[in-house]
């Protein structure tokens, strides 16, 4: 059985404040692009990680990442073997290892169906991973775990993915936020409250890494109709109307800035 580990980008994402518990409460518009890292299964009697892909090397203890960890969250009386293809770069703020949890649970809801408490154990992995089991446009609040439906109004949407090759940790990001409160997301639909919306650790990710301001510049140089930076950076991504446009861009970014890493794909 082969699945696709989406990846999450977030249109939108305000930062409200900082908890008492040490998380931020925030309000994100989630959505899922049709391309990232690929999971391959067999049974065994035993389960089992090995990590391939342009980005393995920055899973540097398998049985230390999120698909060992969803794993463990499931038990069952089978064991599984899975190889796990990393296309997408690590700390990237595309949710890799989120998103790769959120694999592992839909493999095990078609293999053997998931407990009714699947929510829970999905979001001790993290916060981000209950949306990523679904990885359908949602809207996420409180530490991003409260999921909201969202209408599907950008399905579709050609998107391009680019990152410069800098690995950037959520932690200091956060940390670095100013802890003003620029006030909540749009209502609407989700190219509404995409366009309104805004990246509240988008300031403080480029104070960390200042390519993050490279790459945002190159993408609206190319006329998207949205450009924003991912999660906690440092990818960002650009939304098109049609993919001639995108592909015409990734190639003229490509051309400019051949080191930087790059995905295209549709808004799923």
């Amino acid at each position: 059985m082969t699945e696709t580990a989406y990846a999450k980008v977030n249109l939108a994402l305000h930062v409200r404040r900082r908890r008492d518990d040490g998380y931020h409460e925030l309000e994100t518009l989630f959505a899922f692009v049709d391309a990232g890292d690929v999971l391959s299964t067999s049974s065994a009697e035993q389960d089992s990680v090995q990590v391939v892909g342009e980005f393995a090397g920055g899973l540097d203890h398998p049985f230390d990442n999120l698909v060992a960890k969803a794993l463990g969250k499931l038990p069952r009386a089978e064991g599984l073997a899975i190889t796990l293809e990393k296309n997408l770069p690590v700390a990237a703020g595309l949710g890799g290892g989120s998103a790769d949890a959120g694999a592992v649970f839909r493999i095990m809801r078609e293999r053997f169906g998931l407990p009714d408490d699947w929510r829970e154990r999905a979001a001790a992995l993290g916060a981000d991973v209950p949306a990523c089991v679904e990885s359908r446009t949602c809207i996420g609040r409180g530490t991003g775990t409260e999921l909201e439906p969202a209408d599907d109004s950008l399905a579709g949407t050609p998107v391009l993915l680019v990152n410069p090759r800098l690995p950037l940790s959520t932690g200091p990001v956060f940390k670095a936020w100013d802890g003003a409160d620029c006030g909540p997301m749009s209502q609407g639909d989700a190219r509404t409250i995409a366009l309104e919306g805004r990246n509240d650790l988008e300031a403080p990710a480029i104070e960390l890494c200042p390519e993050i301001a490279d790459v945002l510049a190159a993408m609206r140089g190319t006329s998207p109709f949205l450009a924003r930076m991912s999660g906690s950076g440092a990818t960002c991504f650009a939304l098109f109307e049609n993919e001639t446009a995108r592909d015409e861009a990734a190639a003229r970014i490509a051309a400019d800035h051949p080191g930087w890493w790059q995905m295209r794909g549709n808004l799923r």
